[in-house]
């Protein structure tokens, strides 16, 4: 059975659909590629896949280590390069962490953790993936 399937809908937009769920969502170029802009580009996908991945991964580990990393957000800065064929040319995933008393080993082994997800190692060495991690103070007394 196949993971995702998809079909054209005309206008450039491309339904994709989560076999196992249902789910489904809808991809359209960038304008700068002719498309409306009004949904998600293939190569936003890929960012979101990139962030997805690394912070499902972090939060396995936390949680698996009696971590709450609840409240985790995420930016991704997705930059193309110039010339043809267009292509990611890096992705900056930035983690705003929430702001619990973590010590700095825990600090330590979560970044780590995030950079084993299988997305991070899937994508092209010549793609260049930055993870910054915003570590707020916890508040005195926050547990």
């Amino acid at each position: 059975m196949a993971t995702v399937t998809e079909t054209y809908l005309g206008n450039l937009r491309v339904e994709c659909v989560h076999t196992l769920s249902g789910t489904k969502l809808c991809t359209t170029p960038t304008p700068d590629h002719g498309g409306a802009g009004d949904s998600f580009s293939p190569t936003d996908l890929c960012a979101a896949a990139l962030g997805a991945c690394a912070l499902s991964v972090l939060a396995t580990y936390a949680e698996n280590h009696g971590l709450d990393v609840s409240g985790t957000r995420l930016e991704i800065n997705k930059s193309m390069t110039s010339g043809s064929p267009s292509r990611i040319g890096r992705l900056e995933v930035t983690f705003h962490m929430p702001a619990r008393p973590y010590s700095q080993k825990e600090k330590t082994v979560m970044e780590r953790a995030a950079k084993t997800c299988g997305v991070h190692h899937s994508l092209h060495p010549d793609v260049e993936q930055v993870f910054i991690f915003d570590w707020p103070d916890a508040a005195p007394g926050a547990a």
